[in-house]
């Protein structure tokens, strides 16, 4: 019986010290798993279906209505080139019977990079109708030059180049772009040198019948 009050002390402590942990904030999880964990949940929440989150893509149609028509920009433009690549040279070359798919890109620029394999297996497909020139927007030279050297031998390895500056602004003016324009942009000119269209944002395979149609015309 003496030590009974040793007991009632201890317990008394203990429901004191539980009281106080009720009466704490809740500390929220930081990641997912943690998530998991606070609500008590002992198994792991159902991943969503993949369809879920992705939004199906809507139809379109690559460069409906009338042709632009429009003259593609003469001026100069810069370039850049990996160790052991042909450069591009100074002119995008149109206007001399063969369609011309112009793609203004950037290294920074995430769409722009997951196309461009994309891209490149085209220009094999209709190089018996089209060429290709790849249009680097990029700032920064250094990261421009960077992601033509590390990429292999079947990638982009040279590309034009239009730095910030007057003459960027002066072409993309003439060819009635946006200064400062969210990338990738496509450029569609014709045989005779006029833009056909213009496409804002990414290809996507889907669109490649479409794009084997229109350079089929002469």
């Amino acid at each position: 019986m003496g030590r009974l009050p040793v007991v009632t002390t201890l317990v008394l402590g203990l429901s004191a010290n539980l009281l106080s942990c009720d009466d704490g904030k809740k500390v929220q999880p930081l990641r997912r798993s943690d998530a998991i964990v606070a609500s008590g949940n002992p198994k792991p929440a159902a991943s969503p279906p993949a369809a879920s989150s992705h939004k199906p893509r809507v139809p379109r149609t690559l460069c409906q209505g009338a042709p632009l028509e429009r003259d593609f920009p003469a001026q100069q433009v810069g370039h850049g080139e990996a160790p052991g690549a042909e450069s591009p040279g100074t002119q995008i070359r149109t206007g001399h019977g063969r369609w011309v798919w112009v793609n203004l890109w950037a290294a920074w620029c995430g769409p722009c990079k997951e196309e461009m394999p994309m891209l490149l297996s085209w220009q094999k497909q209709l190089q018996a109708t089209t060429d290709f020139a790849f249009v680097s927007l990029d700032d920064d030279q250094r990261q421009f030059l960077r992601y033509l050297q590390q990429q292999p031998a079947e990638g982009l390895r040279s590309s034009f180049w239009l730095p910030e500056g007057k003459t960027r602004a002066s072409w993309l003016t003439d060819l009635g772009v946006d200064t400062s324009p969210e990338l990738p942009i496509q450029i569609l000119v014709n045989p005779k040198g006029k833009v056909h269209c213009i496409i804002q944002g990414a290809v996507e395979k889907d669109d490649f019948p479409r794009v084997r149609e229109m350079v089929s015309r002469r």
